[in-house]
């Protein structure tokens, strides 16, 4: 048996086979436990920050932050956190290495290239029919962080992002998700996607990357908790995807009581094998750096979905067996591999 952050003893399921990356090198799926699949450690801008450091920025200081935090989160159950910092959000590998090395919580890198829009003149010039030529760098990046590790830390990434924002399937979001379905083909390794549920984006990305041959039941289409269109859920639901409800606590993004609503919504249509929770929290960003987040969404922490959340679903009557899916067999199911469990099954 193990037991959800409110106390609720709930059954371990069957473990699965796959081995899992993470920042302190591959441990077995069944040790993931408790699984928040999408946060961040460090959101960074490394041009602005070499030369124009944010005030707030304390290297040193954050990385002790981000250990007294996962600490915390260790105290509550919570035993994996997969850090979706990319290149385009300032992915400092070493930096977060030194948060790894002190916690017992495991991290899970990514790789993928984080733009809604265009990417670097970089890659405008190299990839096969372009200036230079030769072949696309986001291919070989991406599987080279899979297959070897990031850079020369020898930390193999364990999942795969891609965009799609307000400007749609732009020529340089397409490529990069189509990098990112090509080694998923390869390696694998799952696909979260940053979505934006009010232009309905996940079903863009669910049928690009369908014809990509992307495994769907491989997929996470991130942020949808914050729809409260059901139609739109239920339509993604029935591609065979996993539903990111990764939000709680982004006061300017939508409401968790809304939140709750929807996840409280589909558990009761039987969906708990297609959704994983989560907060798309840092413990600091240069995009909403730690003064603004105190200010304005004081509940968008690390520790709000054991504390409030998960306690609120199952005072709404939630079985403790559909929390443990969504939080340690959908997660596990995804990084690892088969469990007892598979997606679409209600």
């Amino acid at each position: 048996m193990t037991h959800d952050p409110a106390g609720a003893a709930v059954p371990s399921s069957p473990a699965p086979a796959g081995p899992v990356p993470t920042y302190q090198g591959r441990i077995d799926g069944a040790d993931l436990g408790w699984t928040l699949t999408h946060e961040h450690v460090f959101v960074l801008a490394p041009e602005l920050d070499r030369d124009h450091p944010h005030p707030e920025w304390d290297p040193e200081r954050a990385v002790d932050t981000a250990v007294r935090g996962l600490a915390e989160l260790y105290r509550l159950g919570v035993r994996t956190v997969v850090d979706l910092t990319v290149p385009g959000l300032g992915r400092d590998l070493a930096l977060v290495r030194q948060v790894a090395r002190r916690t017992p919580v495991n991290l899970v890198a990514a790789t993928g290239w984080y733009t809604d829009d265009v990417l670097p003149p970089y890659f405008r010039t190299h990839g096969p029919g372009r200036l230079v030529g030769g072949p696309d760098p986001l291919a070989e990046m991406f599987r080279r962080d899979v297959t070897d590790g990031i850079g020369d830390s020898g930390v193999r990434a364990g999942m795969l992002k891609v965009v799609t924002g307000a400007p749609g399937l732009t020529p340089d979001v397409t490529r990069v998700m189509a990098a990112a379905a090509q080694v998923h083909g390869e390696t694998g390794v799952p696909i979260t996607t940053h979505s934006e549920p009010a232009l309905r984006t996940g079903l863009d990305q669910t049928t690009f990357l369908a014809r990509h041959d992307v495994d769907l039941t491989r997929v996470v289409v991130g942020h949808s908790g914050d729809s409260e269109d059901l139609d739109y859920l239920l339509a993604l639901l029935d591609t065979g995807v996993t539903l990111g409800m990764d939000r709680f606590g982004m006061a300017h993004t939508g409401d968790d009581e809304k939140r709750i609503g929807i996840v409280l919504a589909l558990l009761a249509r039987g969906y708990a094998g297609q959704l994983v929770l989560s907060q798309d929290c840092a413990w600091f960003s240069r995009v909403t750096p730690p003064s603004w987040r105190r200010a304005r969404t004081p509940s968008w922490t690390h520790d709000h979905l054991s504390r409030r959340i998960i306690p609120r679903l199952l005072a709404a009557g939630t079985d403790p067996r559909d929390v443990e899916r969504m939080m340690v067999d959908n997660p596990r199911r995804l990084l690892a591999g088969e469990t007892g469990g598979q997606a679409g099954e209600r």
